[in-house]
């Protein structure tokens, strides 16, 4: 288990949390339904294309689909798909916290540090995977793409977290783990840190990440160094 540091950091004063890949182990579920859901309506869907619709706003992910398979194909009709196939696997079995969310959040809340969920998902849904985890209560603010004019990888999700906790966004550590919400993070001028899921960062996203940790307990003792610096 390790942290790098790339930039500088400031005292930080606040963690903003993606929430699929950081705070759940559902990306792996994102990419496996994707891929279905595709081959279902007949287009080849492959790993690496479900990869690449990871934290898009609807109008970058429509793009997205369409460089793959042309501009016949229909985003909206997909992710209906997609979230039909996905709602009956998790009805079914439920979700998973990431390893070390839990550890993650009892450090911040013994330490004082107020901290937010920055997602593309609807409120609904994060109360509906949270609160049976009992996890819920642990955030200060629930922000969603539904409150801001633009998704990720704009930076208007992440500017509205920061503001939600009363803080700059230069005072808060940002926690994702794909390239349009690293993206998002930095453009918000937030202290982006990426903990990776599904694969490693890119030469661009190493371009703007503050630090990469391997793992949310590694995130705990990079915060706390930053404390004490």
């Amino acid at each position: 288990m390790a942290y790098t540091i790339f930039k500088p950091m400031r005292p930080v004063k606040g963690v903003l949390f993606d929430m699929d890949g950081v705070i759940l182990d559902t990306e792996k579920l994102y990419t496996r339904f994707w891929q279905e859901a595709g081959r279902a309506l007949g287009y080849p869907m492959t790993r690496d294309h479900a990869l690449g619709l990871r934290a898009l706003n609807r109008d970058e992910a429509a793009r997205k689909l369409q460089s793959y398979f042309g501009p016949q194909v229909d985003y909206q009709q997909m992710k209906a798909k997609r979230i039909q196939l996905m709602d009956a696997y998790i009805n079914q079995h439920g979700v998973e916290p990431k390893a070390g969310i839990r550890e993650l959040l009892s450090f911040l809340k013994e330490r004082h540090i107020p901290c937010a969920i920055c997602t593309a998902s609807p409120a609904e849904r994060i109360r509906e995977y949270l609160t049976p985890l009992g996890l819920i209560d642990q955030f200060d603010a629930l922000c969603t793409v539904y409150q801001v004019p633009r998704g990720k990888p704009e930076p208007d999700i992440y500017l509205f977290g920061a503001k939600s906790l009363d803080l700059a966004p230069e005072d808060c550590l940002a926690l994702e783990d794909a390239t349009a919400g690293i993206l998002s993070a930095f453009r918000a001028g937030t202290m982006a840190t990426m903990v990776p899921d599904q694969d490693p960062p890119d030469e661009e996203s190493l371009k703007r990440i503050t630090a990469l940790a391997d793992s949310l307990l590694d995130v705990v003792a990079l915060i706390g160094r930053s404390v004490q610096v």
